[in-house]
């Protein structure tokens, strides 16, 4: 069985790749750098990265709900199954009706599928596009300070090796969040915690947003649409927990805190 991790040196990918290598199961990396080179914007790529492989971990960059992104994952479940691809993952996403409408179409394709739709990632803090404003000492976002139940990455690659090797997780969608709810305020306090420094989170404009994002490496063209998506989720809509860890695994979800002290290497200077 060759799995396909799409994303394969992403902040899911390459840990799902990771360990499914540990069980040594043959993986192909889907990324513009693997052998055979995978490219969400070139189609011509497709053939070669889906040559063989019989299952597949599905994780678009950078977002399923930026433009276009809807269409490609419509067309690489097409060409998947017709492929020979017997099951699929899909990495969602909660609250973003542009994700749920890829979501059906993998939910549709006539194949196994899983769909793990998640709440915002604890690694955006340490090691993506909040690592940054954290080192500096401010969380600044085109968003109120509403709950989230942030959610571990780590939750999301055992769940997602689980689902690509494992019976009784067709057909399922599993809700993905942490046990408890925080604020960004929160997120900044704990950090705060760890780390000995102060912290804090600021709601900034979108231009704002846009302006500092940049000046921490972000490409413009990803943060623009970036902004919008958080301006626009962020608003209290996934106030809530789910278990979803829970029915996969059997077992809970991990807490912030613990993830806090795990990483406070990365946000001291």
């Amino acid at each position: 069985m060759t799995i396909l991790v799409l994303g394969g040196t992403g902040k899911t990918g390459r840990r799902i790749a990771d360990r499914l290598n540990g069980l040594g199961l043959p993986v192909r990396i889907g990324s513009r750098s693997g052998v055979p080179a995978f490219d969400w914007q070139d189609r011509e790529t497709w053939r070669a990265a889906i040559d063989g492989v019989t299952a597949v971990y599905v994780s678009y960059y950078p977002d399923l709900t930026f433009p276009g992104a809807y269409d490609d994952i419509k067309a690489f479940t097409d060409f998947a199954v017709r492929g020979g691809v017997q099951r699929l993952v899909l990495l969602s996403a909660r609250g973003e009706p542009e994700a749920e409408a890829s979501e059906r179409t993998i939910q549709e394709s006539g194949v196994d599928w899983t769909v793990l739709r998640c709440a915002w990632f604890m690694q955006n803090l340490s090691e993506d596009f909040l690592l940054g404003p954290v080192l500096d000492g401010v969380i600044a976002l085109p968003a109120a300070d509403v709950p989230e139940p942030f959610l571990d990455v780590e939750d999301i690659v055992d769940v997602a090796v689980a689902a690509l090797t494992e019976k009784g997780h067709a057909g399922r969608l599993y809700d993905m969040t942490g046990p408890r709810l925080l604020t960004f305020g929160d997120v900044a306090r704990e950090l705060s915690e760890v780390t000995g420094r102060r912290i804090t989170f600021a709601r900034v404009t979108q231009e704002e947003y846009v302006s500092s994002a940049v000046k921490h490496g972000v490409p413009e063209e990803a943060a623009q649409p970036l902004a919008a998506m958080f301006a626009e989720i962020l608003d209290g809509r996934n106030a809530s927990v789910a278990d979803g860890v829970r029915q996969a695994l059997g077992r809970p979800a991990r807490d912030f805190t613990d993830f806090a002290r795990a990483n406070a290497a990365a946000w001291k200077r």
